[in-house]
């Protein structure tokens, strides 16, 4: 049954969930400016220490769709309870590591789960509030995640400089472990007096069809590719390459760098509820504002990657890095694609499916600048940031162009049920580079 009305204890089953996503954003993104003490303290060069991301991230892409499916089964209030005692776990080792194997265990059972964090509290928005509300608290919950990469800013900068590293990581581990209680006992996988559906174990030719079917959808494809090209630059800058990027190729201090990687942040905390309220009462702009703000990406990295010398004054780097921190809150279209597109008991696949997007194109980013900057380590560091961020350009450019064609694509799907006399969930005025529809 539809819910009609956000009550109370949704507000209070949301604000509990969201507390565990806040300490998720946290946990992701720690080594965005611990990296260079993580290099110093595992011995190792820039790939060894960008594969702490890509197995983080990896791990994290690859859990999307089998989260997916653990929240269809169990219900969000028991993976969200696993994926808290998962990242205290994670970053409790993390904060004991003495060798870079240790290290990179730690960091996989931390990015296992992160990985069952997201797509648990889109399940429990959708379940208890209406849908036209979704938008919008898809929204704020993304935001107020970024109170969790904003306290792995500065803060965590002045934490690493005086507690220092073994404390500092113990106490936000412990922290997230013990609030596994706190999860379970509060959270509700539907609203009171709803039947909770029990589903039966799936073999896995189901569970592949369950899959093929949510990617088989226009508009799921293009929540994929929508979020493989907005979310996946701001990402990789926050969570390792911004702050080395800062200090090592612009020459900026510690304390200087973390508050410029705090932009892209508060950018995307204030422009968040905005941007979710606006493609909440006009879902047909979610699709131009993406294209706006990808267009807008592209001028930035032209402008970044073509400066002279390739040291960039601050204040256009500082412009840019507000710019691209848009790309956070405007990937929540993907996720109110899946949504609008699928019917409700393929809502957490689709959503998987769609959070693969933008996590695949960071793996495959955060691997090819730290391979990069070995291979062009001879070179002066601004020169080989610059060589090795054009992965990060070229992996925009590829999601953009995915994005156009599957843009047109599910526009044309839109289109077609309007002529077979369907209900669909955006009304869309017919453009010259639509494709034609037989009536």
């Amino acid at each position: 049954m539809p819910v009609d009305r956000a009550t109370k204890q949704a507000w209070l089953i949301w604000t509990t969930a969201i507390v565990i996503y806040i300490a998720a954003l946290f946990h992701r993104t720690s080594l965005g400016v611990a990296g260079l003490e993580a290099s110093e303290r595992f011995g190792v060069g820039p790939a060894a220490l960008g594969t702490f991301t890509v197995l983080q991230i990896g791990l994290y892409a690859l859990m999307q769709i089998p989260t997916g499916l653990l929240v269809d089964r169990f219900g969000p209030r028991r993976v969200l309870t696993a994926a808290a005692l998962l990242m205290g776990t994670g970053q409790v080792l993390f904060a004991v590591a003495d060798s870079y194997p240790l290290g990179l265990l730690a960091r996989g059972v931390l990015g296992i789960g992160d990985a069952m964090t997201w797509v648990s509290v889109l399940r429990l928005a959708a379940a208890h509030f209406p849908a036209r509300r979704f938008p919008v608290i898809v929204a704020i919950s993304a935001a107020l995640g970024g109170v969790g990469n904003l306290a792995a800013t500065v803060p965590l900068t002045l934490l690493l400089g005086g507690a220092g590293w073994t404390w500092t990581f113990l106490i936000a581990g412990f922290a997230t472990a013990a609030y596994a209680a706190v999860a379970f006992a509060r959270l509700r996988d539907v609203p009171a007096g709803v039947v909770v559906p029990v589903l039966p174990p799936q073999s896995p030719r189901v569970v592949l069809r369950k899959v093929a079917t949510a990617w088989s959808v226009p508009g799921t494809r293009l929540g994929f590719w929508t979020h493989f090209s907005t979310m996946s630059t701001p990402a990789v800058l926050g969570l390792l390459w911004g702050f080395p990027y800062l200090v090592e190729a612009q020459g900026m201090s510690r304390s200087a760098a973390s508050s410029a990687l705090s932009l892209l942040v508060l950018g995307a905390v204030a422009s968040g509820p905005l941007l979710g309220s606006v493609i909440s009462r006009k879902p047909e702009l979610r699709m131009p504002i993406a294209g706006w703000f990808l267009a807008g990406a592209l001028v930035v990295w032209t402008v970044l990657l073509a400066w002279p010398g390739g040291v960039v004054p601050a204040p256009v780097v500082l412009t840019a890095f507000v710019v691209l921190s848009l790309g956070g809150p405007i990937s929540g279209i993907a996720f109110a694609l899946a949504r609008d597109y699928n019917p409700m008991h393929r809502v957490s696949t689709a959503t998987g499916v769609v959070n693969v997007g933008g996590f695949a194109a960071v793996t495959g980013s955060a691997l090819a600048v730290g391979v990069l900057l070995d291979v062009f380590d001879g070179l002066p560091p601004a020169q080989a940031y610059r060589i090795a961020f054009l992965s990060l350009a070229a992996m925009l450019v590829l999601g953009v162009w995915r994005t156009a064609v599957w843009w047109r694509r599910a526009r044309t799907a839109v289109f077609e049920a309007e002529a077979r006399g369907e209900d669909v969930p955006v009304q869309l005025r017919r453009r010259r580079w639509d494709a034609s529809v037989a009536a």
